[in-house]
């Protein structure tokens, strides 16, 4: 790569794996250690994120698209983007050893589509129509569940009622993709309802509020993610429509020199499905070629720790493990200052205060 150093990196806090994400990851690498020699089998990718699955499947977890895939008896892990009520039937039909991942605020929205369902509404559930998640959600409830992924699909809805109408929505959408077809939708059923509460995720929103808080400070978004991440795409859009040029990246190998010319100062940041250690990558990639520093720019903090599922804890019991105690922390902040220290990269921290999305 040719540049004249140094560059400054600013690197968005929050960034890359989400609480969800994250454990759903730890789930699986938990059953690998506590369940030495048994297969171990994946419902849809844990993640979408390449690395993470190829990671997996190098330790002998296998990923399925089908229940009838798996042997009976045997464990299978539903992925964080949530499934169907015929999914988790097949497992109990099969005798399955079902650990559920699914992201808690997936669930959240399952159990709202289940709640307005049941006292007869009808539901829009916006998003994309073949995601994961947006098929488990439609799963829940398929009879008074309609998707809208634009707002030209709105004429061709067939609403009974008007009065009984509530929108859901995928919990990785853009904030504004979602804002645009929720307007359309009031426009054309003004007496629809919304959630209790926002179903997109605040993970999803503080990183996209992060963009587009930082990124006029660039001239170039680096995003670290995988092409079939939804929240990742979303990031590198949000710059690239708030004026400043992205790049959606898997890893550092995909850096490109003709990307950095005339560029002194970069973005990075990742989806919520990226494992933190290809930031890393990029970063000593960058430092390597351009020389520089790092700039943290901690805009929310998602510091948090909580327990292992339940579904989890009861097979470690099966398995003569207690599980009492073990947690899953996340503190990307102190992680990522121990790693620069230990690598010797110049750095600093800077905390940007700034109004929450809604």
């Amino acid at each position: 790569m040719m540049h004249t150093p140094p560059m400054k990196i600013l690197l968005a806090n929050p960034r890359g794996f989400c609480a969800g994400v994250y454990m759903a990851i730890n789930v699986v690498d938990e059953l690998l250690t506590s369940c030495p020699g048994e297969a171990i089998y994946v419902y849809h990718e844990i993640v979408h994120n390449r690395h993470v699955v190829e990671r997996f499947r190098n330790r002998g977890v296998q990923f399925i698209e089908s229940i009838a895939d798996v042997p009976e008896g045997a464990i299978v892990v539903f992925s964080a983007h949530g499934v169907s009520p015929e999914v988790r039937a097949q497992a109990r039909a099969k005798q399955l050893l079902a650990i559920d991942a699914t992201c808690p605020l997936v669930t959240k929205v399952h159990a709202e589509a289940i709640r307005f369902a049941k006292r007869g509404w009808q539901i829009l559930l916006i998003g994309h129509r073949t995601h994961q998640e947006v098929v488990g959600t439609r799963g829940e409830a398929p009879d008074s569940i309609q998707v809208v992924e634009t707002p030209a699909d709105i004429p061709h809805l067939v609403i009974v009622d008007p009065t009984k109408l509530i929108y859901l929505t995928q919990t990785t959408l853009s904030i504004d993709d979602a804002a645009t077809v929720i307007r359309a939708l009031k426009e054309a059923f003004p007496e629809i309802k919304e959630p209790p509460s926002s179903d997109i995720c605040y993970a999803t929103t503080n990183r996209q509020t992060a963009v587009r808080a930082i990124a006029p400070q660039a001239q170039l978004v680096l995003v670290v993610g995988s092409r079939n991440s939804s929240n990742s795409l979303r990031l590198t859009e949000i710059a690239e429509i708030d004026g400043t040029p992205a790049r959606l990246i898997d890893d550092a190998s995909e850096l490109q020199s003709e990307w950095f010319i005339g560029v002194d100062t970069v973005l990075l940041t990742a989806g919520a499905s990226a494992p933190e250690d290809l930031v890393h990558a990029v970063i000593e990639s960058l430092v390597r070629e351009f020389g520089g520093e790092v700039e943290q720019v901690d805009v929310f903090d998602e510091r948090m720790e909580f327990g292992l599922p339940g579904s989890l804890r009861s097979l470690l019991r099966e398995r003569g493990i207690d599980p009492e105690g073990r947690r899953i922390s996340l503190d990307r902040e102190r992680d990522t200052a121990l790693f620069l220290e230990e690598r010797g990269i110049a750095h600093h921290t800077v905390t940007l205060t700034i109004g929450r999305s809604t």
